[in-house]
């Protein structure tokens, strides 16, 4: 393989894969926000119904 098909395929995939690796790490970190609240979430509605929060 020369640079020139080198050059070729990072020009082609390197910016899909740049991007889809930014917006996976961005939304790894919100689902893992997403997951703590809905934790609580449950937590509380298992409050307001008196029964012991599953853990």
């Amino acid at each position: 393989m020369d640079a020139s098909e080198l050059f070729s395929f990072i020009k082609d995939f390197g910016f899909p894969m740049v991007l889809s690796w930014f917006l996976l790490v961005r939304m790894e970190n919100k689902l893992a926000s997403l997951t703590e609240v809905i934790g609580e979430l449950s937590c509380n509605i298992a409050a307001l119904r008196g029964e012991a929060p599953k853990r």
